[in-house]
Formats: C-alpha cells, structure tokens, sequence
C-alpha cells in the first residue's frame, strides 16, 4: 500500500479487464481525437485510401480532428449489431487508454461513476500505477 500523501488515489493500480461491451463507443455525443497518423493506420485496417477515411469518418471540433459518431452518439466505427469497433487494431489513443483518462481518475468517485457504465472496471487483470501513468501519458484527454 502507498503511503505517500502526494500518491494519487489509485496509487496502488486499479483492476481492469475489457470486457469489449461497446459501451465506451456510444452514448452522448462527444469528441475521439483522432491524429494524422492515427487516420492512416484505420485506412490501412479498413484497405480504404487515407482521404475517404478523413472525409467519411472524420469531422473538424476545436481546431483538431474527431471521429464521426452516428446521430445516437455512437461512434462511426461501432457495429450495433455486433457491438464491436470494425478498426478495434487501429483504434485511436484516445479509445487505447479507455478508462485511464484524467477525468476518470480525478479522484475515487469519479472511478466509481465510470464503472457505473463500464463493466470492465474492477474485473479481470490488476493494472499496476506504471501502466495506468503511461496510458495516461498516451491519451489525448
């Protein structure tokens, strides 16, 4: 156990396994950001040129680039009957680091309240406090 009063709360790891519900693809309309080099490797998993993925899967928000989402808030590449990411291999940062975002660990009840809609979230594998500062690192959030 940490003991350290400047650890944050999760200091001593979370426990987190993908149950891959899709539920973290759809919901309320938002933003997934989405970089250059992010867009090209979705085209290669999709065998599509790098425009059309940019112009039928993108849209500009804030001066940066988001994925599309369908009127629902589901995201462009969630498969509703599958409940499946059709480019889950080339997903971008953002969805990769899903939960270990600022928001979601600003304290415990922000935790709790994620888990709330995230089944994933107290199963499966421990995720020790290195592997939740580097998905952190990695997320655009």
């Amino acid at each position: 156990m940490s003991d350290s009063s400047d650890a944050p709360w999760y200091a001593d790891g979370v426990k987190f396994r993908c149950t891959q519900c899709g539920n973290c693809c759809t919901g309320s309309p938002g933003a997934v950001w989405v970089t250059d080099e992010e867009i090209e490797r979705i085209a290669e998993v999709l065998g599509k040129p790098a425009g059309e993925v940019r112009l039928f899967h993108t849209r500009p928000l804030r001066m940066k680039l988001s994925l599309r989402e369908f009127a629902n808030g589901d995201c462009t590449f969630f498969d509703a009957k599958t409940r499946r990411c059709t480019v889950y291999d080339a997903r971008p940062a953002q969805c990769r680091t899903w939960p270990m975002w600022k928001s979601n660990l600003a304290d415990r009840s922000a935790w709790e309240e994620t888990a709330r809609g995230c089944p994933g979230i107290g199963q499966g594998d421990f995720v020790p406090l290195e592997q939740i500062e580097q998905q952190l690192a990695e997320s655009p959030l």
